[in-house]
């Protein structure tokens, strides 16, 4: 652990212009697929709701407070996993988890529970594919080399999520995050998404160790 300290201390990043380039032209990307995946997804979006509402009822989606680029605070979207009133005092979840509904332990497996960030990505918050969101209380323990994570958009999955996800200790997450930010390009993100697809399938890394 501390030889990775170290390495985070020494990992400061200044984006190229080309690394820009990239960068707007994957934002502008993003929204266009976002909009089709939306529109594509829609009897999904209907049946998950459905499901949530004849088990446990409203409200369908979990909104929730998150840190997006340069430090800004956003409303992020999921479809809700956990029953009606649960504690949330605790932000970790396991396998398990007396918290989460039937429906919710489903939609989880499978990430469903991920796609009304859609909504995000379509809205500007998000991309698919970037650090994922801090909660503001976390965002405040991070020191200037790990803010560096906002120096891009938040996204749905990202290098971290395809090395351990949740499995992976809070400096590990960091790590992967700037990694992928100081080696970003176009390349990089569609080795995530290929990576991502079978991470889902597998169910690999839902819950916390």
């Amino acid at each position: 652990m501390k030889d990775l300290q170290n390495k985070l201390i020494d990992l400061k990043i200044q984006l190229t212009n080309f690394q820009k380039f990239q960068l707007s032209i994957k934002y502008l990307l993003d929204k266009i697929f976002a909009i089709l995946l939306f529109i594509l997804l829609l009897p999904v979006f209907l049946i998950i709701s459905l499901l949530i509402i004849l088990e446990d009822g409203y409200p369908v989606f979990f909104v929730q407070d998150r840190v997006g680029l340069n430090g800004k605070i956003f409303k992020m979207y999921k479809f809700r996993s956990f029953k009606k009133n649960a504690d949330l005092s605790n932000i970790y979840t396991y396998s398990n988890d007396p918290r989460i509904s039937k429906v919710g332990k489903f939609i989880r497996r499978f990430s469903i529970d991920e796609l009304p960030q859609l909504l995000n990505i379509i809205k500007g918050d998000m991309s698919f594919i970037g650090p994922r969101p801090n909660l503001p209380f976390q965002y405040q323990t991070l020191n200037d080399i790990q803010r560096q994570r906002y120096l891009v958009k938040p996204g749905i999955t990202g290098l971290a999520q395809i090395n351990g996800r949740n499995k992976l200790k809070w400096e590990e997450r960091i790590y992967y995050d700037l990694i992928y930010i100081k080696n970003y390009n176009l390349l990089l993100d569609l080795y995530i998404l290929y990576k991502t697809f079978f991470i889902v399938i597998s169910g690999e890394g839902v819950y916390e160790r």
